[in-house]
């Protein structure tokens, strides 16, 4: 019994320290971390509707260069800047803008060309990159 006892408070100890360890785990800076691919906004969005399980495959999580022309951008009432790049359809490709990164600018114009970087999380009608940063050439 106190065999039993003490092998499972050993397993709620270990559990709690990786707990612990998981959320307080660092975020990833994106503006430094390399990208995994470069692609423009309209291809980006032509895989995702031609293949979306391949696309899933290929660009899921994975850190995207994206570059094209900004369709809207717009600020939520959280300060949340989300930019839609053109696909050359009806739907295009959000970017939301990191928030815990300090950006030049967080106004964009609409028809200006600009290249961003975030992690792609699929397709829900617009493809979706979040915790986006501006590429600065």
């Amino acid at each position: 019994m106190k065999m039993t006892l003490r092998v499972i408070l050993l397993l709620f100890l270990i559990g709690g320290i990786v707990a612990y360890l998981m959320y307080n785990k660092p975020h990833e800076n994106i503006g430094k971390a390399s990208v995994d691919l470069k692609i423009t906004a309209e291809a980006l969005f032509a895989d995702f509707e031609a293949d979306e399980m391949g696309a899933n495959e290929k660009y899921l999580d994975k850190l995207i260069q994206v570059s094209g022309k900004v369709q809207d951008s717009s600020t939520d009432n959280n300060g949340i800047t989300k930019i839609i790049l053109e696909s050359g359809g009806m739907f295009g490709v959000v970017c939301q803008l990191d928030e815990l990164t300090n950006h030049e600018r967080t106004e964009f114009d609409i028809g200006s060309s600009v290249s961003l970087k975030g992690k792609c999380t699929g397709i829900n009608m617009d493809v979706l990159l979040v915790r986006c940063v501006e590429v600065i050439k």
